[in-house]
């Protein structure tokens, strides 16, 4: 979908998911991809006090700040990440909200392998996660979804190109004694966003069993 701003594609979200949930015939279900311009989000469980930048900074730097009601903590939006929100319904058969965030993360760690990038999970945290020598870990995407009579929304951001400068902003996700990272840095070469958004949409598909199809309107 190119760059959204936050608003418009909550709205988008919004509708999608409740046409979904009402059962109506041409409703299906969608997965947007897209990136934000630069903004910080507060899920449900958000802290004040993990955005570190007060609100003359975040408009110095043109960083909007919304609250959202998907689940976890603080997180940043920008450039040069793919933002991904499956619009999805779990019943009959994958009613379980733990199944959904790791079969997210399943997703994403076989989009990061076809970079050539071994992420995985980090037990207890959500998210996918690159192992540093030093024993720690870094984020390389992140997850915060909602899920409303079963049919999920909000999603998750997958770091490609972004300016990580912009998460010094943020504790990320309210976990301080982790950092991240991108593909860009950890492939030491320049990927496009669309390209990863190709693979994720593919690896997505494999997962929860859906067939995919384009629905670009360029693609129509």
């Amino acid at each position: 979908m190119g760059r959204v701003g936050y608003a418009e594609a909550l709205e988008i979200q919004q509708r999608l998911a409740a046409a979904l949930a009402a059962g109506e015939p041409e409703a299906g279900e969608h997965l947007l991809l897209l990136e934000h311009p630069h903004v910080i989000t507060l899920g449900r469980n958000a802290r004040a006090a993990n955005v570190l930048a007060g609100e003359a900074v975040r408009a110095a730097r043109g960083v909007a700040l919304y609250h959202t009601g998907r689940g976890g903590d603080v997180t940043y939006h920008g450039p040069g990440q793919l933002v991904g929100y499956p619009i999805l319904d779990l019943k009959p058969d994958r009613c379980d909200v733990r199944r959904y965030v790791r079969d997210l993360e399943e997703a994403l760690v076989r989009t990061a392998a076809d970079f050539g990038v071994a992420a995985g999970r980090v037990e207890g945290l959500t998210g996918v996660w690159v192992a540093r020598e030093d024993g720690r870990h870094e984020k390389l995407a992140a997850i915060g979804v909602r899920i409303s009579r079963w049919v999920t929304s909000h999603g998750f951001a997958f770091n490609v190109t972004t300016d990580l400068s912009y998460f010094q902003l943020i504790v990320p996700c309210g976990i301080a004694q982790h950092g991240v990272t991108s593909l860009a840095r950890l492939t030491g070469r320049e990927i496009s966003v669309a390209e990863v958004a190709d693979r994720a949409a593919l690896h997505i598909g494999e997962v929860f069993s859906r067939r995919m199809v384009d629905a670009r309107p360029e693609a129509a």
